[in-house]
């Protein structure tokens, strides 16, 4: 039976999926000369321009820069209006959060509804499974000749590359594979990354703690040099302050040419550069053979480190077991409800004052007078109907039992410390009763090493949802788009994800609307169909063309570095001997 179709205002076309916001990168200490971000249009303007200046092709001119802004000004005062109080006009569905009361409405539907329209085994039915092929020579000789040519521009002295990692686990990661690809583009020895510390992730940790510092050099061997330190005679003329040492602020995505003609000249005459920060400091599109190495520190250089690695086998072994009733097989949720998260999006939910309070003092702690600036619009209702805001794991549940998942299914969520778990937690844990967590699994003596370092508590996280069957995503960032990247490498080219759209899932959880939970489960079947759809979809990449993260769809280039094991089984068991051999 066909969804009941939803009407509802300021939606200018079809919905989508939306990315949302992650907290921000550790700021730059110093801004980039001439140049500026450019922000989308929000989603009210394109009726707009679509019914005013769609099909006419004329010249700009004054009086289109006087119609423009009255154009837009109109959208705002047309769409934005009703989300406010004046006029007394009702909210539209979707711009406040309801969804508790949906749940209530339904909940006694959902409890006694335990028919599974979702069979574990064959969860995931697309597979298409391509001949692996050995990395080719000419990539070889392409990397050798670049770095030829690099030796022919730099062979009067040995230069090094210092870059400090920012931001959480993922953008770390993010940071340290393009470092490699820049230092093997500038033929330069790279120094161990080193992490910032930042107020919003408080984590301590070294490159070390969270990665094998002697694989990733061993790895990265005949590719790109790495040391663990400068030379003592280079730290003595910086008198051992790494600060000392030159600051070269690269513009964000940034080609090969640009690090060519403007940061390989100033490091051959200093012999030594910091880049600092270096998050998304090199464009996704470049040559081939920079492409690999970026492929190469992912897939094989960046390994977690021992404690880490033993601790996730140990992790993963114990959600196989609780998975029993699926042959192992179990669905992992990474949930962004989380305090800094919540903070961050603006998003209002039914926490009344004290909700208002807790997220006022979270963003003073995070990012001082960052949300008080005049720029800087809070609007919760548009967030809301843009799908901006963080799921809740009432959501989640509510989400997921449509689609057919049934009361027996086992989940692992993946989470940093959520807000008030104690009251939005329960509606899920009442949905799905083997609902797990790192807590869950673990004794507090085992869990005591890594409490207090929100990154080594994110590997754990990453490799637990790696293994699961089916991983799902709420709130988009560096984790899921890594992950979702690492699990399509794994199992060659495609993965189980439930990707959903929140600008519909918001209108869906309005209780205003009045949906029976037969046509909730609907609307989720069609919204997991549309996942599954998009999930075959994978981005033609033309050679120098690349526009989409080669984290996220790493094929074909990353292809030749996909180990021989057998990609038709999904086999729980069988690929975490392969992925934890190295710790056995």
């Amino acid at each position: 039976m066909k969804p009941k179709t939803l009407h509802y205002p300021c939606d200018g076309g079809q919905s989508s999926g939306s990315s949302s916001p992650s907290p921000p990168h550790s700021p730059p200490r110093y801004a980039s000369k001439g140049r500026r971000k450019l922000r989308s249009k929000p989603h009210y303007y394109q009726p707009f321009r679509e019914l005013f200046v769609g099909g006419f092709n004329f010249r700009f001119s004054f009086r289109h820069m006087v119609l423009l802004p009255l154009l837009y000004i109109s959208g705002l005062i047309m769409c934005v209006g009703p989300f406010s109080s004046f006029g007394g006009q009702p909210s539209p569905p979707g711009s406040l959060y309801r969804s508790h009361r949906m749940y209530h409405l339904l909940r006694r539907h959902i409890q006694s509804d335990n028919s599974s329209a979702i069979q574990m085994a064959s969860v995931w039915k697309y597979k298409r499974l391509k001949e692996r092929k050995p990395c080719s020579n000419s990539t070889a000789s392409q990397l050798h000749v670049g770095m030829q040519a690099a030796e022919l521009i730099n062979k009067d002295a040995t230069t090094y590359l210092i870059v400090d990692a920012n931001g959480g686990l993922n953008q770390q990661r993010s940071a340290i594979c393009n470092a490699v690809a820049v230092a093997g583009l500038l033929n330069a020895i790279l120094v161990i990354p080193r992490f910032e510390f930042h107020n919003v992730w408080k984590d301590s940790s070294k490159f070390g703690d969270i990665y094998d510092e002697d694989h990733f050099i061993a790895a990265l061997d005949g590719h790109v040099k790495v040391v663990k330190e400068l030379p003592e005679a280079l730290m003595q003329g910086y008198d051992y302050n790494i600060s000392n040492i030159p600051n070269f602020h690269v513009q964000a995505l940034s080609t090969a040419n640009y690090y060519l003609g403007e940061v390989l000249p100033v490091l051959q005459r200093e012999r030594v550069l910091r880049l600092s920060p270096f998050a998304n400091r090199l464009a996704m599109n470049v040559p081939p053979e920079i492409q690999f190495l970026r492929c190469l520190a992912n897939y094989e250089a960046l390994r977690f480190s021992s404690p880490i690695l033993t601790f996730a086998r140990s992790l993963v072994s114990r959600m196989i077991e609780k998975s029993s009733r699926d042959n192992g097989k179990y669905v992992s949720v990474h949930l962004r409800f989380e305090e800094d998260m919540v903070a961050f999006s603006c998003c209002v939910y039914d926490g009344g004052e004290a909700e208002k309070v807790d997220m006022d003092s979270i963003r003073e702690r995070g990012w001082r007078k960052k949300f008080k600036l005049k720029e800087h619009l809070i609007s919760p209702s548009l967030n809301r109907v843009n799908g901006k805001c963080p799921l809740t794991p009432l959501e989640v549940g509510m989400m997921l039992r449509g689609m057919g998942f049934d009361n027996n299914t086992s989940i692992y969520l993946a989470s940093g410390k959520l807000y008030k778990p104690e009251r939005y937690l329960a509606p899920l844990q009442e949905m799905f009763p083997l609902l797990h967590t790192k807590e869950s699994l673990t004794t507090p003596d085992e869990l005591a090493p890594f409490m207090e370092y929100s990154s080594r508590m994110a590997a754990l996280d990453y490799m637990v949802c790696l293994l699961s069957e089916v991983f799902v995503t709420t709130q988009g960032g560096n984790f899921p788009h890594f992950l979702m990247g690492n699990r399509r490498f794994l199992y060659d080219g495609h993965a189980k994800t439930i990707k959903p759209d929140k600008r519909k899932l918001a209108i869906l959880m309005d209780d205003r609307i009045k949906l029976s939970w037969r046509e909730f489960k609907e609307h989720m079947g069609v919204m997991l169909a549309e996942s599954d759809r998009k999930g075959l979809m994978v981005p033609r990449i033309r050679r120098f063309n690349r526009k989409t993260s080669v984290y996220t769809y790493p094929l074909p280039e990353c292809r030749c570095l996909q180990k021989p094991h057998n990609t038709n089984t999904t086999d729980n068991k069988y690929m975490l001997d392969q992925l934890f051999e190295s710790v056995r």
